[in-house]
C-alpha cells in the first residue's frame, strides 16, 4: 500500500474541532455518542488509505468510546446530603480541546507576525539577500483541510455504484499510474470534480486516485478547492505545471 506522509499533520483533536465547526456544535456540550461513531468511520477510512499517524486517532477513538459508554450507563442516585454535582465524563476532553485551541491561536499569531516581519528589510540590505541558500520547502497540500477532503471522499464512495461483474478478478491500481491518469484528465485546462474522475469505477480505483491527487497536490502540481456542500472537490492543474508540460511537448 502506498503510504502518504503529509507535510502539515492534522491530528485527532483537529478532527474533533472539524466536526464541531462543521456542525456548529457547542464545545461544552459535545454529542459524544454521534461524534464517536463518525470519528471511527474516519479512522477506518484513514486506515484503508494508510495515512501516517493513524495510531493517535485510534487512541482518541478509544477515549471517545469510553466516554460514550460512561454516558450510556445509568447513574446511581446520589445521597440526599451530597450537594456535589456529578462530574461530566466529557469534562477532561473539553479542557483538552480548549487548551489545544489556545495553542493553535497562539501559533497562528506567531506565524502572522513572522510573515509580517518577512516583508520588512533593514537599511542597506538588498531585496532577496536574506533568501540566499534558503529553501522554501514543498508547497502547501491544498487550501482546504484534510478532513474536508476525507469527508468528500466518503460522499463519493457512498454514491458509487459497482457495475455487475460476472468474473472474479483482482485489480491492482498504483498511485503512480493514477497520477498519470489524473494529469491526463486535466490536460483540457479546466477544473474537474473528483467524483467525475472516478465515477462508476471500483473502490480500489477511487482510493488510489484520491491518494494520487494528494501526492500531486503535495508536489504543487494540482490545486484543490472544495465544492458547496463539501460532498466533492475540484481538482485543477497548476499553471506552472501546465507550462512545464507544454515546454516538454514542444
Amino acid at each position: 500500500m502506498y503510504r502518504v506522509r503529509l507535510p502539515v499533520f492534522e491530528g485527532p483533536l483537529d478532527l474533533l474541532l472539524y466536526f464541531i465547526r462543521r456542525d456548529e456544535l457547542d464545545i461544552y456540550d459535545i454529542p459524544v455518542a454521534r461524534i464517536a461513531d463518525e470519528f471511527l468511520a474516519y479512522v477506518r477510512l484513514m486506515e484503508e488509505l494508510d495515512l501516517d499517524g493513524v495510531g493517535d486517532f485510534l487512541y482518541l477513538a478509544a477515549v471517545l468510546l469510553h466516554i460514550k459508554a460512561q454516558m450510556l450507563l445509568p447513574r446511581s442516585p446520589a445521597p440526599a446530603d451530597d450537594e456535589t454535582e456529578p462530574v461530566d465524563p466529557r469534562q477532561e476532553l473539553v479542557e483538552r480541546l480548549l487548551n489545544y485551541l489556545r495553542y493553535k491561536e497562539a501559533a497562528g499569531r506567531l506565524e502572522a507576525q513572522a510573515e509580517a516581519r518577512q516583508q520588512l528589510y533593514t537599511r542597506g540590505t538588498a531585496a532577496g539577500a536574506g533568501d540566499e541558500g534558503g529553501e522554501q520547502g514543498p508547497p502547501p497540500l491544498a487550501p482546504v483541510s484534510l478532513f474536508a477532503l476525507l469527508d468528500a471522499l466518503r460522499s463519493v464512495l457512498a454514491r458509487r455504484v459497482e457495475p455487475p461483474a460476472h468474473t472474479v478478478r483482482r485489480e491492482i491500481y498504483s498511485v503512480e499510474a493514477q497520477m498519470h491518469y489524473v494529469q491526463a484528465q486535466l490536460q483540457d485546462g479546466r477544473a474537474h470534480p473528483f467524483g467525475e474522475l472516478v465515477g462508476g469505477r471500483p473502490r480500489g480505483f477511487v482510493i488510489a486516485t484520491f491518494l494520487a491527487v494528494l501526492e500531486l497536490a503535495r508536489q504543487g502540481r494540482v490545486w484543490i478547492r472544495m465544492l458547496e456542500g463539501r460532498e466533492d472537490f475540484l481538482i485543477e492543474a497548476c499553471e506552472a505545471t501546465t507550462l512545464e508540460e507544454a515546454d516538454v511537448a514542444a
